[in-house]
């Protein structure tokens, strides 16, 4: 089943207690928010199907996990109640993981920018390539990872997330996100990835489900406060999104993509 949005989509397929879930947008697998709610929809309704034993969230493509906010909604936001919309779909998204009570496989194959971090942060197990990277471009913007902090800082901590969230032009590898916590597993091919991927899948899909419900809650202990708290937080890249910085910022990305795209190959 595939729910197309913005020209993007949210794909949804079964098979044999294991429900993978896709997401695509053209721009390295933005997230704008009507994709981010229907993710979210998505993650939750997996969450209380009871053939579901175990979720796989993926992308779709070769290259980008997930390249964060969508720039084109960012450009649209006027007023702050606008930035909080926007923003507060990462914080559903988030919120939807951390409640399902079951266990959320992470399959990451590319690079990933901003809210594709946090993505990385709140599935329960991420597994990936060596070829991936992480970078938390926010402040760049004018803005920063506030949504996403908690889900980030859970897994890696403090020090580790300040520097990502301070050095928002650097790239950090898929070895140095292993050593902080944020991926399980870092595999030398897109095969051997998958292969890993699909035989934890297919081992959870028989295991109790009732203790793993159980050892979910153990895992998110201390994250009942995230409904409030990742709204809030929305509040905050809402108000500052409107900035002459952020305009600024944008703008520029906007003009950089747009000579990218007609540059003609030599």
């Amino acid at each position: 089943m595939i729910h197309e949005i913005q020209e993007g989509y949210v794909k949804i397929e079964h098979d044999h207690g294991i429900t993978t879930l896709e997401f695509y947008h053209p721009q390295s697998n933005a997230l704008p928010g009507k994709l981010l709610h229907e993710l979210a929809q998505e993650i939750h309704i997996s969450g209380l199907d009871p053939k579901t034993k175990v979720i796989i969230l993926r992308s779709a493509g070769d290259r980008a996990f997930c390249a964060g906010a969508a720039f084109e909604e960012l450009e649209g936001i006027r007023t702050e109640a606008e930035g909080q919309k926007f923003f507060s779909g990462f914080a559903e998204v988030i919120n939807a993981m951390r409640k399902c009570p079951k266990l959320i496989i992470g399959r990451v194959q590319g690079k990933c920018v901003g809210g594709g971090v946090g993505l990385a942060a709140a599935v329960d197990y991420c597994i990936t390539w060596e070829k991936a990277e992480i970078k938390l471009s926010e402040l760049a913007l004018g803005i920063g990872p506030f949504v996403i902090a908690p889900a980030v800082e859970r897994k890696i901590g403090t020090s580790a997330f300040s520097q990502l969230a301070i050095d928002a032009n650097m790239w950090r590898n898929a070895d140095w996100a292993k050593k902080k916590g944020l991926f399980a597993e870092v595999h030398e091919s897109v095969e051997n990835m998958d292969h890993s991927i699909n035989r934890l899948a297919h081992s959870l899909a028989h295991m109790n489900p009732d203790a793993m419900k159980e050892l979910k809650k153990t895992f998110w202990k201390g994250t009942e406060n995230w409904d409030e708290l990742l709204h809030e937080k929305a509040a905050i890249s809402g108000r500052l999104v409107l900035s002459e910085y952020t305009r600024e910022a944008i703008e520029r990305f906007r003009k950089t993509r747009e000579s990218q795209k007609t540059k003609t190959p030599a």
